[in-house]
This record gives structure tokens, sequence and C-alpha cells, in this order.
């Protein structure tokens, strides 16, 4: 059943995207992790085609489309491989922030090179002591003159290596009561003294993408690239988790999607004992649970995907859905490694990448504890 959202553009859009991760994207995908980095080069063929940021208005460079475009994306590229998530990050979570609260000199000065790949965006919340807590940031900056001098570091940041942008939640009033209140939310540009990027981290998955770590050492931060109010950066950040869960909610879904199909393709293939693989009870009913939570998984998605280009505030969903949706990716990952034997751990086919892969979309964008206390507190209890 085609989702509410979905139109025939839609779907030339998608026949379009698809032709072109063919060409541009599945033929080096391996060369990309073997690598640790998704080449920029890539980017500005992403920008070249309309594909990075086409929700944004004309005047920036963009398409101004509904999100429902961003969706395809996000579910494309989960389908090439999840090392490409810093290309939804950059998209849908980070330069929703220039759009929603950047002045009009800002946009002029940063969007349209968003949309074309010459500028490529992080954020900087997580630091080595506070991930979740983001109230409890030890990140500072002090206004002086012209300037913010910035001092702190960051870690565990996508697109750390080759983000030109970065928008850095930091605090500007340390004695601020409550702490949140003291949060804001600065942009930092690749050239601006002090900045420094620290090692590029080796992860368990998403071998492809470039996360680092951030350092500023009284890092030189032009007042003017202040985004929104001093204060105001906790609220910004609770304004925009919805659209980022819902992103990590999306690429689960996909990942889940893509394992089930593959492993199908392998158990009609692979024989033991005489006949193939799929034809034995156990490997038929491990199937058979996997579809049907696919499915229902599909169908929620879908719901809150509405919804949200309807502008709802859907955030308990959203967060049941990112936990959900997380946690039975995780568990089909495991289950779909195990019915392709001995060659499911071998790395020539694909699960187990996906298993490598899949495990952090439980733990970034908000821990999925973190997403069952929201669910809980928003119950009423």
């Amino acid at each position: 059943m085609t989702p509410p959202y979905i139109t025939d553009d839609h779907e030339i859009f998608r026949k379009s995207l698809r032709k072109f991760l063919e060409k541009e994207a599945y033929p080096f995908y391996d060369q990309w992790e073997e690598e640790r980095m998704i080449p920029r080069s890539f980017w500005r063929k992403m920008g070249e085609q309309g594909y990075l940021c086409p929700d944004i208005d004309e005047q920036y460079g963009g398409s101004e489309v509904d999100w429902g475009f961003s969706v395809i994306i996000n579910e494309e590229i989960e389908r090439v491989g999840s090392g490409l998530v810093g290309i939804g990050l950059h998209n849908d979570i980070v330069v929703p922030y220039i759009t929603a609260y950047g002045t009009e000199e800002q946009k002029k000065r940063w969007l349209p090179k968003c949309t074309t790949g010459e500028i490529i965006t992080a954020i900087a919340m997580t630091e080595p002591g506070t991930g979740s807590d983001l109230a409890n940031i030890q990140t500072t900056a002090t206004l002086e003159g012209d300037h913010y001098i910035l001092n702190g570091s960051k870690t565990f940041i996508t697109n750390g290596i080759h983000s030109d942008l970065i928008v850095v939640a930091c605090k500007t009033d340390p004695k601020a009561n409550p702490k949140h209140k003291g949060v804001s939310l600065l942009v930092v540009e690749r050239d601006n003294p002090g900045f420094s990027r620290g090692r590029k981290l080796n992860k368990v998955g998403l071998h492809s993408q470039d996360t680092a770590e951030l350092i500023f050492e009284d890092c030189l931060v032009p007042k003017e690239n202040l985004l929104g109010e001093e204060g105001k950066g906790f609220v910004y950040l609770m304004e925009k988790l919805q659209q980022e869960r819902l992103l990590v909610a999306i690429a689960a879904q996909i990942a889940s999607e893509v394992m089930l199909k593959q492993t199908i393709e392998y158990v009609k293939s692979r024989d033991a004992f005489g006949k193939p693989v799929s034809k034995f009870q156990n490997t038929q009913f491990k199937i058979a649970e996997m579809a049907t939570e696919i499915e229902m998984g599909r169908a929620f998605l879908d719901q809150l995907i509405t919804e949200h280009i309807e502008g709802n505030d859907i955030v308990t969903k959203v967060s049941m859905a990112k936990w959900k949706l997380t946690d039975i990716a995780k568990k089909i990952a495991g289950e779909c490694m195990q019915l392709h034997g001995g060659y499911g751990y071998m790395e020539e086919y694909e699960i187990a990448r996906r298993f490598r892969d899949i495990p952090v979309a439980s733990i970034y964008a908000g821990t999925n504890e973190i997403m069952k206390t929201i669910i809980a507190k928003n119950l009423g209890l």
C-alpha cells in the first residue's frame, strides 16, 4: 500500500535517485568502507543532481519540495549502506537549524553552498563526559568584543572530518538556573582560529562514515555566528529532535527490509540435507516472524511520517518508533546472520556489514533508554 504522503512525482524522483545511486554509489561503496571515508566528490555529485537539502527555498538553492522527497532520499541512501548517514544528517538535521533559526544574512551566506555540497555540515552536542544530558555540557563560550571565545571538546561527531560548518551546543551562561537556560548554539566554520579536529574514530561499524573528535581552544567565533538567541539553544535542540529521531527510525526500517529480502534470497538458493534451507520449518517460522514485525513497523512509520509532514507534535510516538524499530532491526540482523550460516560471518556477504552497522542506531540521537524515559514521562508516569 502506497503511503498517503507519496505521489507520482515522488515515485519519479525515487526512480531517478536509484538510477543515480546505481551509477555513483553502489559500485564504490565497498571501496569507501575500506577507505573509511565517503569522498567529497560524491557529495558534490549529490548536490549537482538536487539531492542535497531539496526542501529549502529556491532563493537559497533548494527546490521547495515537501519533506516526502527527503524521506525518499534517506530510504534510498540507507539501501546503499548505513555509512551514508551523514548525508541525512546534513539535509534533515543540521541545515534545518539554519533555516529555522538563522538570520537572513546567515541563510544567504551558508545555505546555497549546503545545497551544492561545497559546504558539509555537522552538529556537535556530545562531549567526552556528556551524552544525552545536554543541560550539563561543559563547552563554554564567552562574548568578548566582536567574538565568542569557545572552549571545550566534542566527540562522536558525524561528518566530523569533512564538515565545513558545525553547529556547536555550548554554555554561554554557565551559572544559569535551571542549567538548560545557559545553552546556546554557535556556528563554527572550518577556518575559525582555535578550532581543530582530533582523532577520526575507529568504529565497530559505519566504517565509511567519518566520525571524529572536535577541539575548541580559545576558538574565535564571530558574534554574527550565534544561531538564534542566547540561552535558547536547549529549546532549539528539543524542537528538532523529533525529526532527527524519525530519521533514525526510517533508516532502521529500511535496514530491516533490506536484510530480510537478502536473507529470503539466500535461503532459497542454499541447500542443506538435499533441499533448500527455505524449506525447513524453522527457517519459514523465522522469516514469517521477521516479515510480520517489518510490516507492522512500516505501517506505524508511514503514519508518523504523514503526521510529521502535517506539522503535528508526535514526540511520544516518534520516541516509540525510534526505540522499537531500531530494536527490531538489531534482532533481525542477528536472525538473518544466523540463517546465512557460516557465510553470514564472511565480509563478502552484506549481512555481515549490516550486523555491524545497525547496533549504533539504538544509541545515537538519544539512547533507547532515553526514548523509554520520554515515553513514560509523556504518559504521565
